[in-house]
């Protein structure tokens, strides 16, 4: 049986081993190549063409929708299926919209998708739907939770702000004290991870930040909180920002 090729880009290591070993045991597939930076992605599926590529919305650098975008562009044949935890109505349209051929919610587990991708492509007797909403209750990530809010309000993961913020708000889950010490404390902690100088992270979060308050998403921010948080024209300090999602994922018990 001649085997089809796939490349899978997922927003961890892990999640793209997890997936690279389900699909490497279906003799349907052979896979030949992965990542988890979506600007690799794009010169892997453009390089290798692929049958199909199963995408995450959230990679390192360009997002899943960037992906989408530079392969419509590029005239791109591969069946592509979004695999991802955003299941919001405009976002799933938006990806349909740049040319993916399939729409699927995590968490799924990896030989479910497997089966769903041999059901929908293989199997000529499927109606094939082009969106599939998981009906197992979403138990997302911390980290998936973060980019989830990040994606909604505007905030590229390309710039290195994102990554810090990020991180900010994970420490300050872990400690909430720490957000009172965030000079002294909170940036120091997240520049020794990533090896750079507090200074820089805190300009850092400050630019992604301002990037998320230029691109007008202000209505998103209230939404998400669910309260006028912010009007027109106001900006958080880093401080309040980091302070205020992480009280957020505590509150949903994260």
């Amino acid at each position: 049986m001649q085997k089809r090729t796939i490349v899978i880009l997922q927003d961890n290591a892990l999640r793209v081993e997890e997936l690279k070993v389900a699909f490497s045991n279906a003799e349907e597939f052979a896979v030949v190549g992965t990542a988890t930076d979506g600007e690799e992605g794009v010169n892997l599926i453009l390089k290798l063409s692929p049958e199909y590529c199963i995408i995450d919305l959230i990679l390192n650098n360009l997002d899943g929708l960037g992906v989408l975008e530079r392969l419509k562009s590029a005239g791109c044949n591969s069946k592509i299926i979004v695999f991802s935890a955003l299941g919001r109505e405009e976002v799933i349209e938006t990806c349909l919209s740049k040319g993916a051929a399939y729409y699927i919610t995590k968490p799924c587990p990896p030989d479910v998708l497997v089966k769903r991708v041999k059901d929908l492509f293989l199997s000529p007797s499927v109606d094939k739907k082009r969106v599939e909403v998981s009906n197992v209750p979403k138990q997302l990530s911390l980290d998936e939770k973060i980019s989830r809010i990040f994606i909604s309000v505007g905030i590229p993961p390309h710039i290195k702000g994102y990554s810090y913020l990020r991180e900010g708000i994970k420490l300050a889950v872990e400690s909430p004290d720490v957000i009172n010490n965030i000079t002294k404390k909170l940036y120091p902690m997240i520049g020794e991870k990533y090896a750079t100088t507090p200074s820089k992270v805190e300009r850092a979060i400050r630019h992604a930040i301002e990037v998320a308050w230029a691109r007008g998403r202000i209505n998103n921010i209230n939404d998400l909180f669910g309260v006028q948080t912010y009007l027109t024209g106001e900006k958080p300090t880093n401080g309040e920002f980091i302070a205020l999602i992480a009280d957020k994922m505590l509150l949903e018990g994260a």
